[in-house]
């Protein structure tokens, strides 16, 4: 049996663990950062919490005889992806990355793009006053200085304690988002601007075709940069690269 752990959190990583699990000669392990209070439930071996750095998954991977690693984690958890590159490269064992294309701009699109979150909270220009701001709940304290503006934040779970929270309404779901149920929500609350991350995938794409509808602009932050190796697009060639490595 091959041990494979997938860094997990996001619904490519729950549907690629659960078909893995059903494939020939793997054994499947999930670890997950945290950082949503209730995940999904996998009915898997799964951890939750993070290893503290580098050293700390490297002997994970070792303690635990890790034959494959599956980085399958946010397109934005950057600093996760550097961590499990750099541990697979130290024990010597094969790693995939599993990145979600990116969102592309098309014709009605009226981007801003910007290369951080607190570029997109000085984006926002003197005319904008009421944002839907869809960035989860690690980074509202970059928006909380901007008094003049009303925020619809949407995210998983609440806020830590004692974070700093923009003036406005905080909204708890989780996705799949539908294009009606986006476009109205956009059209109640009177948005005139939207903040977005870059994640890719269809599951919050809805709220960037409402955009586009009702000609709204979207401050859209770009992804950070991920460590060379291997990837694919999707769960399927993740199973590929699997079942290459075990027979």
């Amino acid at each position: 049996m091959k041990r494979v752990l997938i860094l997990g959190g996001t619904g490519d990583a729950a549907e690629l663990a659960a078909k893995a699990a059903n494939l020939p000669g793997i054994e499947v392990m999930v670890s997950l950062a945290g950082r949503t209070r209730q995940p999904k439930n996998l009915a898997l071996n799964t951890r939750i919490g993070g290893f503290g750095g580098v050293a700390g998954l490297t002997a994970y991977l070792r303690d635990e005889a890790i034959d494959l690693l599956v980085d399958a984690t946010h397109p934005f958890a950057a600093q996760i992806s550097v961590n499990a590159a750099a541990s697979a490269a130290e024990v010597n064992i094969p790693a995939l990355m599993l990145v979600r294309p990116m969102w592309e701009r098309v014709m009605g699109d009226n981007w801003i793009e910007v290369e951080s979150i607190e570029t997109a909270a000085q984006k926002l220009s003197d005319r904008t006053k009421r944002v839907f701001l869809t960035i989860g709940r690690q980074e509202l304290a970059a928006f909380a200085h901007l008094q003049d503006i009303w925020f619809l934040m949407r995210m998983i779970d609440p806020p830590q304690l004692n974070t700093l929270v923009p003036k406005g309404l905080l909204l708890y779901d989780r996705g799949p988002f539908i294009l009606a149920d986006e476009r109205q929500l956009l059209i109640h609350h009177a948005i005139d601007t939207v903040v977005s991350k870059n994640s890719g995938g269809d599951a919050t794409y809805a709220k960037i075709i409402a955009a586009r509808e009702l000609n709204i602009p979207v401050v859209m932050v770009q992804r950070p940069a991920i460590p060379e190796g291997d990837r694919v697009a999707n769960v399927e060639a993740a199973l590929d690269w699997l079942m290459g490595h075990v027979i």
